[in-house]
């Protein structure tokens, strides 16, 4: 019996720093991709997610300390990587440079929300919360965009990890094809940029698909994708903020919150404290009060976060259980990737003289 306490005392922190040490080899690896292939082919975090999966599948049996090990990289490292996200986000910049997309994001928004919504509860039967993240993941910032909505709706493990492998092998094809695909469609650098930030989630994918293009076009200071991408991650704050209030609004009428509370105090209940970190943190960036070293420096620690994160969300992932349960989440995670394409090539053809 003391054997099997020892092993449990040591499987959790065992388990934070095996996710610690694959987020930084993952991270890490973007450089070396880089070096052999010059270009990103796939995000540290994304990466992490494979590998940690990968690691579940071969190891026959995780222990439950090692389990609350990676529960915690998945919940307190991914608010934290949140949090250090914000300290990278200049309002004044982003709303300069990208505003003009801002028409396209939001209906991409509405439009995502209501496939999956439609889509997951109508043709596919999945959970109402799958249906929520696919969507979230969708229309703002894959993985970052889960991590945000699933502790609001209070997503399963299970819900994140299939909404997570949904948006991750979708979000993989968008990256590598939306260059040659915008390079063949002769879009305009504005054409594609806008296309880029709408319609491709994760925000390393996004980077990644802009080093293609600015291959492709010989302009390596060509960041327009980037900073349609950032008014899109923006919108974050506000799909967190309209859920809350939705998933106020059902806690009260269903019991879980007090009759006499009022809507403030609701809120309170339910709003993720990481969340206001988040917008504190961009504004504080905002009015200069980080340095552009600190803001470097935090913005390498929220992609090393993030990545420790994703390979605690791996652990929980089983390929038997994704081909057996997550092939629904899956079709409709492409589904709703496809609705969001057309979208963004739609616009992009139809208001051509907007974008320039």
């Amino acid at each position: 019996m003391s054997d099997q306490k020892a092993r449990f005392k040591w499987a959790k922190p065992l388990a934070i720093a095996l996710c610690v040490v694959i987020g930084v080899l993952a991270n890490m690896s973007t450089d070396l991709q880089k070096a052999w292939l010059g270009r990103t082919v796939i995000g540290g975090p994304m990466l992490a997610l494979l590998v940690s999966m990968i690691i579940c599948n071969i190891v026959p049996s995780i222990s439950k300390g090692f389990k609350e090990g990676t529960t915690f990289c998945s919940k307190k490292f991914l608010n934290w990587g949140i949090i250090a996200t914000g300290a990278t986000l200049n309002f004044a910049a982003i709303l300069g440079t990208g505003i003009r997309a801002l028409p396209l994001i939001l209906f991409n928004i509405l439009l995502s929300f209501t496939v999956a919504l439609l889509v997951g509860g109508k043709v596919l039967k999945v959970s109402r919360n799958t249906s929520i993240l696919v969507g979230g993941g969708t229309c703002i910032c894959g993985g970052t965009a889960i991590g945000t909505l699933s502790p609001i709706i209070k997503a399963k493990e299970e819900e994140i990890a299939f909404a997570m492998a949904a948006i991750f092998l979708f979000d993989t094809i968008a990256a590598f094809s939306y260059p040659y695909l915008c390079q063949l469609l002769a879009l305009t650098d504005n054409q594609f940029a806008f296309v880029a930030g709408t319609a491709i989630n994760d925000t390393s994918s996004v980077a990644g698909a802009q080093a293609t293009w600015q291959g492709i076009i010989n302009n390596t200071d060509f960041n327009g994708a980037l900073n349609v991408k950032l008014v899109r991650t923006t919108m974050l704050i506000f799909v967190a903020l309209a859920w809350t209030l939705i998933m106020a609004a059902q806690a009260k009428k269903t019991g879980a919150a007090e009759v006499t509370d009022s809507p403030l105090t609701v809120v309170k209940k339910t709003f993720p404290m990481f969340i206001l970190w988040f917008v504190v943190m961009a504004g504080l960036n905002t009015f200069g009060f980080f340095t552009a070293t600190a803001t470097g420096v935090l913005g390498k620690l929220a992609k090393y976060l993030f990545a420790a994160a994703l390979a605690g969300v791996g652990f929980k992932i089983k390929f038997k259980d994704v081909f057996s349960k997550g092939l629904k989440p899956i079709a409709l995670g492409g589904i709703t990737w496809l609705c969001v394409a057309i979208s963004s090539y739609a616009f992009t053809f139809l208001f051509a003289g907007y974008i320039g």
